[in-house]
């Protein structure tokens, strides 16, 4: 195995970080990995070379920085790696600091730039990329007097401008919400924190989730993938929890570049698109300018984004990566049981699933449907057990 250098994680709590982490220690790399969290995933695996607590970029963001300052000088580290928008929303502005330490990311305002969803919505007709009809609403207020109902809207999905509010210093995760009907909506008018504006009302976009996601360094495009959702949590809408690498659509690949290089992208990214099951359009739902929660499927099928991202931020030659194998499938094991779980106990109204949902018994069916040969566990590793192992006792205790 060659000898590189040393790279240290963040958000280790991730299953990104575990992909990573397997990813770079397979290909000679030293990794170091910290979290807010004690136990995280990707500490357990045999890849890491060590772990680390720290504060919570969220809620800590300077003590955050502090800390990960410490661990990059106590191990000689070459290059950073951040994985949430909490902690790149720290740690970017703040690179300076880390003299001699390589952070493959762009600038931090590119960051900024591209996770409004607000300004996507704005910039996507511009690379001709299709978005749900939307309204971006200032405050409670205009919430609660909108009418759904008479512009033919609902359902409805209610969206925070960003996921990681900013002001006044604090910060704050926001999630999307859906509402079916006028009750729902004074509802959500009456209990959305005031950090979730400027919010996006967006008419509901039913189909299959499709991702493209894209490597580009030094205006060169280093690398694509494309998966669909299978199942995700919650069922409404979410991460995914199974998933199938599909062919990239190669429009779709030049549309998704265009909108990542009108900021200047520098890095990985995921553009994630709802194809409506009517229509077949694919709309813009969000971008990710970070590592994803599906990183393994891409690994698995044959697209290794961390160490062509390394190899690329190191100055080395690197051939474009655009063939891969279609059809390999990837599950989260608890991820996927806590799907089932909540078709199993709330009813498709509660779960704001659509009407063509199947019903529980063919999810149960769907949930014991086991592919050989396609079928991959995305944390359960026969060379690298201990993570399913830790996060098995995670999902067991009381507390959750």
């Amino acid at each position: 195995m060659i000898r590189r250098g040393s790279v240290l994680v963040t958000d280790g709590e991730q299953r990104s970080a575990l992909a990573i982490v397997r990813s770079l220690g397979r290909s000679g790399y030293q990794v170091h990995v910290c979290s807010a969290q004690p136990n995280p995933l990707a500490g357990a695996s045999r890849f890491a070379v060590s772990e680390s607590l720290v504060a919570d970029p969220l809620r800590e963001p300077d003590m955050f920085v502090r800390d990960v300052q410490r661990i990059l000088e106590r191990h000689g580290v070459d290059t950073l790696i951040p994985l949430s928008e909490a902690s790149l929303l720290a740690l970017l502005p703040c690179r300076e600091r880390f003299a001699g330490v390589c952070v493959p990311f762009p600038s931090a305002s590119a960051f900024r730039q591209i996770s409004d969803k607000a300004a996507l919505m704005q910039a996507a007709p511009r690379a001709a990329i299709a978005i749900p009809e939307s309204r971006v609403l200032q405050s409670a207020s205009e919430l609660a007097t909108l009418d759904g109902t008479s512009g033919g809207l609902y359902p409805l999905v209610l969206k925070p401008s960003r996921s990681v509010s900013e002001n006044d210093g604090r910060r704050a995760k926001l999630s999307v919400r859906h509402v079916a009907n006028d009750a729902e909506l004074r509802s959500a008018a009456r209990d959305l924190d005031e950090d979730a504006y400027p919010l996006l009302v967006q008419r509901r976009i039913v189909g299959p989730g499709v991702g493209i996601f894209l490597l580009i360094w030094r205006g060169e495009m280093l690398a694509e993938f494309s998966h669909r959702r299978i199942r995700e949590k919650p069922p409404s809408g979410g991460v995914s929890v199974y998933r199938e690498s599909i062919a990239a659509d190669p429009e779709l690949v030049r549309r998704s570049r265009a909108l990542l290089d009108s900021v200047g992208w520098d890095g990985v990214a995921m553009i994630e698109y709802k194809v409506d099951a009517r229509t077949g359009t694919p709309y813009l739902m969000e971008v990710n300018g970070r590592f994803w929660g599906s990183l393994q499927l891409a690994i698995d099928a044959g697209v290794d984004f961390p160490t062509l991202l390394l190899a690329a931020a190191a100055g080395e030659s690197v051939t474009p990566v655009t063939q891969y194998a279609v059809g390999v499938r990837s599950r989260w094991w608890w991820g996927d049981v806590d799907h089932l779980l909540a078709r199993l106990r709330r009813s498709r109204e509660a779960l704001s699933l659509p009407p063509d949902a199947p019903g529980r018994w063919s999810a149960i069916r769907d949930f014991l449907t086991i592919r050989l040969g396609t079928d991959h566990e995305e944390i359960l590793r026969r060379d690298d057990p201990r993570p399913f192992w830790r996060e098995t006792r995670q999902w067991f205790r009381p507390a959750r």
